[in-house]
């Protein structure tokens, strides 16, 4: 029985500093290998590995164009993120909501 390769999620894949940014740069256009490796004081082959995980959680896609792979951005798994992020926007609005009662009420303080 062999053991298949273990399948990313989109939370596990942008946890890492550099594939978000490996995001960011596939999000302005589509990138060989080198040229996103380019963007980092790392090896090709670490690169690689990044592009590996993204592409596992359906972040990105490669395609042959030639001689080399080239990158591109498939957002729609950003969506599963979008869903959840958007229940915490309640306790950001509530911040929001105390803050300018604090500010208002420092700025009556004053003018007073």
């Amino acid at each position: 029985m062999t053991q298949t390769a273990k399948k990313y999620d989109v939370f596990q894949a942008i946890a890492d500093p550099t594939r978000r940014e490996v995001l960011r740069l596939l999000s302005e256009k589509q990138r060989p290998i080198a040229d996103i490796t380019s963007h980092f004081d790392m090896t090709r082959t670490a690169v690689a590995k990044h592009l590996f995980i993204l592409s596992e959680a359906g972040l990105i896609k490669g395609e042959k164009v030639g001689r080399e792979k080239r990158y591109q951005l498939q957002p729609e798994p950003l969506a599963d993120l979008q869903e959840w992020l958007s229940y915490f926007d309640q306790f950001w609005t509530n911040k929001l909501s105390v803050l300018k009662y604090l500010a208002e009420a420092e700025e009556g303080k004053t003018s007073e």
